[in-house]
């Protein structure tokens, strides 16, 4: 598959065939704060976000829920993820189910996602793909820099994200899976979180900071005793090549059961699909 070919691709996954296909757009406000502390000894907040990727990787694995939420009118869509991750070789595996689709149709077949450095594999993708092969999308050949694109966001990568962080606040502790955590508020910079990152997402971050229609990430971030994230709230917004209009879509990601058993075996070139993909779907 070569360069041009992962670029249609990932034009017509999720991004592009659900999200801006769509025109959904996101509530939510945009918090953001300066830097202090926390009065819980957690010290100060942006260092403690800054450090939260590196704390996953210490942690090993985990089992992880994802959601990303649109909106259009009085309409919430929600896609909805679940899966395990290995932070330390980058390797994850998601089972991702779309909603039904704004004519009523049937719900779409679970899409099973690989998540691995600088690249997403889906099977079950649809659009002429047969049921036995999987997708291959280049990460840093996305706009988004897969942050949206398979419905779900790495969620390594979000955690990376937070390298960026400019400001942030301590809002109070509250529990999270009844699990006490320190609930933290900012604004991530996509650049400067592409200059800080592991070289598996540096390209990806990169992308995004040019591809979405801005580089500054609202986010709220749950980080218990241990600086682990527990959940982490991202709102992104971009640019809808359809209508031309900024689309916003908020991404949350839920991590638990920490060192929970990890086995993701990337697919073989002969079963990685090769054709091509349908536009309409």
């Amino acid at each position: 598959m070569d360069r041009r070919q992962h670029r249609r691709v990932g034009g017509t996954v999720f991004a592009v065939g659900v999200l801006a296909g769509l025109g959904m757009c996101c509530t939510g406000c945009a918090g953001s704060g300066a830097a202090a502390e926390d009065g819980n000894g957690a010290g100060d907040p942006v260092t403690a976000l800054h450090r939260a990727a590196d704390t996953l990787r210490a942690t090993g694995s985990s089992k992880a829920t994802t959601s990303m939420e649109m909106a259009t009118g009085g309409t919430r869509v929600t896609i909805r993820g679940q899966g395990v991750y290995d932070y330390r070789k980058r390797l994850g595996q998601l089972t991702v189910v779309l909603p039904q689709d704004p004519a009523g149709a049937s719900e779409h077949r679970p899409i099973t996602e690989l998540l691995a450095p600088g690249a997403l594999f889906m099977k079950n993708r649809g659009a002429g793909v047969p049921s036995d092969k999987w997708v291959r999308v280049e990460s840093a050949g996305l706009s988004d820099g897969n942050l949206v694109t398979g419905g779900a966001t790495d969620p390594y990568t979000a955690a990376e994200l937070l390298r960026g962080t400019r400001a942030a606040s301590y809002v109070g502790r509250t529990e999270v899976g009844g699990i006490a955590v320190r609930h933290y508020r900012g604004t991530a910079d996509l650049n400067s979180a592409a200059r800080a990152a592991s070289a598996g997402d540096r390209a990806a971050l990169a992308a995004a900071a040019k591809g979405f229609a801005t580089a500054e990430v609202p986010f709220d971030a749950y980080l218990d005793d241990q600086g682990r994230i527990r959940k982490l709230r991202q709102r992104f917004s971009f640019v809808n090549g359809l209508q031309k209009a900024a689309v916003a879509v908020a991404s949350t990601t839920l991590l638990y059961d920490f060192g929970a058993p990890v086995d993701v075996r990337l697919p073989l070139g002969k079963d990685i699909y090769a054709g091509r993909i349908a536009e309409n779907n």
